[in-house]
């Protein structure tokens, strides 16, 4: 790598540790717009997988104490149900297509949302958590995006902010755990090149942790749904935007 390629690499990795540590997810999209430019598709994907570890534990170690397991398990059981099926699927359909849908949901969903000032919570129950998270583990297995559906289930039932990280993020970090066990059961892990790019980002990472989880501190419940919203719309739009111009 030169010294402008090391710059890109550390500067995206800081922004999705930014990104991650003030909304508690979408740290892969943030960084893959990147990522995918200069390192290999295999790299990017271990790289996002491993650091969202990282994100995610740091995340729900500053949520700790709005932690609520009772809510937590049963998007666990239907991920756990999910991802094996999703990764199964993904040999029999085609990834491009999913995601492009996805991200047209996404676009359609944040669009409406930010232009409606307010919104009546929905009402869950464990059943139809179970259900999301087989849903969220689907989409996860056929695409890596294991984490947009159950933020946008949690969102719709309102609440605190750390009320809701306390629910997606144990989630997030559970299928990223996942995804970072099946690569080094695979051997990628323990790639020499991708271990020292993840040693050389992991300073930039925590410092962009550190410094989105201390402005997320300044953010009231409205400020956070609406952050939350906007990377939700910026994220369908990098899902859609390589398909169009393709």
């Amino acid at each position: 790598m030169d010294g402008m390629v090391i710059g890109l690499f550390l500067l995206a990795t800081f922004l999705g540790g930014f990104t991650s540590g003030l909304t508690g997810f979408a740290a892969g999209l943030v960084v893959s717009g990147v990522w995918l430019q200069i390192l290999t598709p295999l790299q990017t994907a271990v790289l996002i997988a491993a650091y969202g570890i990282v994100n995610q534990a740091y995340g729900v170690w500053k949520v700790r104490h709005a932690l609520q397991w009772r809510r937590i398990l049963p998007f666990v059981i239907g991920g756990a149900v999910g991802v094996p099926i999703g990764a199964y699927l993904v040999t029999f359909l085609n990834p491009a297509h999913l995601r492009i849908g996805v991200g047209v949901l996404l676009i359609a969903y944040s669009t409406y949302n930010l232009a409606r000032p307010t919104f009546t919570p929905i009402t869950s129950s464990p059943a139809l958590d179970g259900g999301i998270g087989v849903l969220n583990g689907l989409l996860g297995g056929l695409t890596g995006l294991g984490g947009v559906i159950s933020t946008i289930w949690v969102q719709l039932g309102g609440g605190a902010k750390d009320a809701q990280r306390a629910i997606f993020q144990p989630v997030l970090f559970l299928t990223m755990t996942m995804a970072t066990l099946t690569f080094a059961a695979s051997g990628h892990l323990f790639n020499i090149d991708i271990l020292k790019l993840f040693l050389m980002g992991l300073p930039a990472l925590l410092l962009g942790l550190w410094l989105g989880v201390r402005l997320y501190g300044r953010l009231d419940d409205a400020a956070f749904r609406k952050a939350i919203l906007i990377l939700l719309l910026i994220s369908g739009v990098s899902l859609v935007g390589p398909a169009i111009l393709s």
